[in-house]
Parts: C-alpha cells; sequence; structure tokens
C-alpha cells in the first residue's frame, strides 16, 4: 500500500486559456504536514481545489491512497450556514454519507464538539453567535466527522488574533499526534510553518520552485525568491 496519501504528477489547470498550474508535482505522505507557501496568487488554493476535485487539470494526474479530504477554509463564518444550528451544521456530512439516526449524528456532534474543545451547549447556538475562534473549531469538528485521513487547512488562522490563532494551531497541532492526520498546511506565514510542518513547498507563479524540512530550507534557500519570502517575513537565513 502506498505511504503516499495523494500524488500530484504534472499536473496543470488552467482558467480561460491562463495557466495558473504549470506542471506541479509532489506527493502528501502518510502523518505528515507538508506546508505549501507562496504568495497571493501563486497558485495555493487552485492545489487544494484540484485535490478536492472541485477543479479538473487540464493535464497530469491526481491520485488519491484515501478517502475524500476535508477542507478547513480561511473564513470560517463564510464557510458556515448562518441559518442553522451549530449541531444541524456539524450533522451534515453524517446525514449525506451515512445512515445514522438523527440520536446517532447528534452523540458524534457533542463527541466532537468536546474533541475541538466547545462546550455541548454550542450546539444549539447559531454561527453569529460564536466568536472567529469557536467558529473555526466548529469547521475542524465538523471537517472530522467522517474521520478523514486528510485535512486540507487553507489559510485557517489568518482571519483570528494571534492569541486565538496560537490556540488554534495547538488543537490542530494535536489532533496530528493523537489520530495521525495528514495535513496540507496553505500559508504565507513562514514563521508559523517553521514550527508547525514537516516539509514546505514554495510555489511562485504556478510552479513548485523549492521544498524542504523548514530547518534545512530555512538556513539555506537556494532560489532568491525564497530568501525574499524570509526576509519579508523576517526570518534570517542563517536560523537554526
Amino acid at each position: 500500500m502506498s505511504e503516499n496519501l495523494v500524488e500530484l504528477d504534472d499536473v496543470m489547470v488552467s482558467f480561460r486559456n491562463k495557466e495558473v498550474l504549470k506542471g506541479i508535482s509532489f506527493a502528501i505522505r502518510k502523518g505528515e504536514i507538508l506546508g505549501l507557501a507562496g504568495e497571493s496568487g501563486s497558485g495555493k488554493s487552485t492545489i487544494a481545489r484540484t485535490i478536492l476535485g472541485l477543479l479538473s487539470p487540464k493535464a497530469g494526474t491526481v491520485t488519491k491512497h484515501t478517502a475524500e479530504p476535508q477542507m478547513i477554509f480561511q473564513d470560517p463564518y463564510g464557510s458556515l450556514n448562518p441559518a442553522y444550528s451549530i449541531s444541524w451544521i456539524m450533522q451534515e456530512p453524517l446525514r449525506l454519507h451515512t445512515k445514522l439516526g438523527a440520536e446517532e449524528r447528534q452523540k458524534k456532534v457533542l463527541e466532537m464538539l468536546a474533541e475541538v474543545g466547545l462546550p455541548e451547549n454550542v450546539a444549539g447556538h447559531k454561527p453569529a453567535e460564536l466568536s472567529g475562534g469557536q467558529r473555526q473549531r466548529v469547521c475542524i469538528g465538523t471537517a472530522l466527522m467522517r474521520s478523514p485521513e486528510l485535512l486540507i487547512a487553507d489559510e485557517p488562522v489568518s482571519a483570528l488574533d494571534v492569541t486565538v490563532a496560537a490556540q488554534v494551531l495547538a488543537l490542530l497541532k494535536r489532533l496530528h499526534d493523537e489520530k495521525g492526520l495528514s495535513m496540507l498546511f496553505i500559508s504565507h506565514d513562514l514563521r508559523t510553518m517553521y514550527h508547525f510542518c514537516d516539509r514546505i513547498l514554495i510555489l511562485k507563479d504556478g510552479k513548485i520552485i523549492e521544498e524542504g524540512v523548514p530547518a534545512e530550507l530555512y538556513r539555506e534557500p537556494k532560489e532568491e525568491y525564497t530568501k525574499l519570502l524570509l526576509q519579508s517575513a523576517g526570518i534570517r537565513k542563517e536560523q537554526e
């Protein structure tokens, strides 16, 4: 059985005849947190949508050795239906993909709320009644309802303040450690990625130009673009 959960081989994606991804090849390994870094417009979110099957490659292949990955979005409020309770929202994956009854679904919601550090009474609330950090925890819990092996987190803490972002990152790291979850962590925050990711890919203009483990990549970047990204983040080349 493959040690990779997802493999992209020479993937090309175009919008209106403009190439957005230009021959992307990489794999997401079992149990790793893979970081994907680059400026806005470099193609990071396009890669996520392609892995999820929301976009079809013009060329190349995406091979999945796992059940469908689940997504955590940048804006937790925008990804939660404001008209429904948290319980209804979190039950939706189970309604669509399992035969569990209402009582079993509600039990799983309460278990998942505890897993992501939220009290049971949150189940009866609507998204607008929660803080940004609580909403993102709900999004994480909803993504985990079907026990995926792979989470795709697209700028999951950029809309949160520093303290809340640190708490959400700690939650994701704990879930990774306890459940063996793999993650594709998409961000422009190289400081966060240094401590959070096992391996990092640098994306520029739809191409992966450099990759490596954080300690080596940050200490001895080979590409000028990577050096500029590190400098703009206030990270010195000689960081250990």
